[in-house]
């Protein structure tokens, strides 16, 4: 098993590929960790130099395919769960302390909070952003990083790359199956995943304290707060990292009563832990 590990877009990335060392391999390996860089230096709001934060700073922009890509996704996801995944909570983020790379946050910016929801348009390569509207790609970019870099490795053998718990796979390993390991108050949890995605979002890990309060990055868009929830964390498997990223964050904003209606309801397989520690196996998942 050839394994990569490197930091990027605010996390650790850890690649797996299953097979043999050869130069074709070496060299799609040799590629990630590059592509994962110029991917965040496309896509960061850290970055007063990237194309989203000049879109955010023009409010329009001529954009290139993969941030136009990305976008798209995003717009699609916020329709499609109406509004619980929301690209526009930039300002949101920011009001709630989280006005810089997490590693350099202090708590000593905050501002009252900024619901989301505004317009943007995208009018063939041009993004128009509502007046006083900024976007925010965080866990969407991470998990369409993560998609791009699995479909690269796939044509050379069975691959895992994960994103900070973004992770998709391509192929069986020798075992059967990639064995993911969760960790969950009630213990560690092991999912076998043999195809497709599994996305975890929650509040138990990127936690801060500013304006007297605790805060968390999962922002509620229709209150522009950090999400006020029983759930502490949600996993969701899915096609690709992009729809878990989208479905996790959806569920984890409706709290568990009816996030566990809608997983199965839908066939969504997730894995609920509440803030009590209570760990539920839904939408098909035992």
């Amino acid at each position: 098993m050839e394994r990569l590990a490197f930091p990027a877009m605010g996390t650790e990335v850890e690649v797996l590929f299953d097979g043999e060392p050869t130069p074709a391999v070496e060299r799609a390996l040799s590629r990630v960790e590059p592509e994962f860089g110029r991917l965040e230096a496309l896509l960061s709001r850290f970055r007063p130099d990237s194309e989203l934060a000049r879109l955010n700073a023009a409010g329009e922009l001529d954009a290139g395919a993969e941030l136009l890509e990305v976008v798209a996704l995003a717009l699609d996801a916020r329709e499609r769960t109406g509004g619980r995944f929301d690209p526009t909570v930039h300002d949101a983020l920011v009001a709630a302390g989280y006005d810089r790379t997490f590693a350099e946050l202090d708590g000593s910016a905050a501002g009252a909070p900024v619901p989301a929801g505004g317009a943007v348009r995208v009018e063939g390569a041009r993004i128009v952003l509502e007046p006083g509207v900024r976007l925010d790609l965080g866990g969407i970019a991470k998990g369409w990083a993560v998609d791009r870099a699995v479909a690269q490795l796939s044509a050379f053998g069975p691959c895992l790359v994960n994103a900070g718990g973004d992770l998709a796979v391509s192929g069986v390993p020798a075992a059967g199956h990639w064995a993911v390991g969760l960790d969950t108050p009630a213990g560690p949890l092991t999912l076998g995943l043999a195809d497709g995605a599994l996305a975890t979002t929650g509040r138990d890990r990127r936690r801060w304290r500013a304006g007297g309060e605790e805060r968390h990055h999962l922002i509620d868009p229709a209150s522009g707060r950090p999400a006020d929830t029983d759930l502490l964390t949600v996993t969701v498997a899915a096609p690709s990292a992009v729809e878990a990223e989208v479905r996790a964050k959806a569920l984890f904003l409706a709290g568990a009563e009816a996030a566990a209606l809608e997983a199965e309801a839908t066939g969504i397989p997730a894995v609920l832990v509440t803030e009590d520690g209570a760990v539920s196996l839904v939408g098909g998942l035992r």
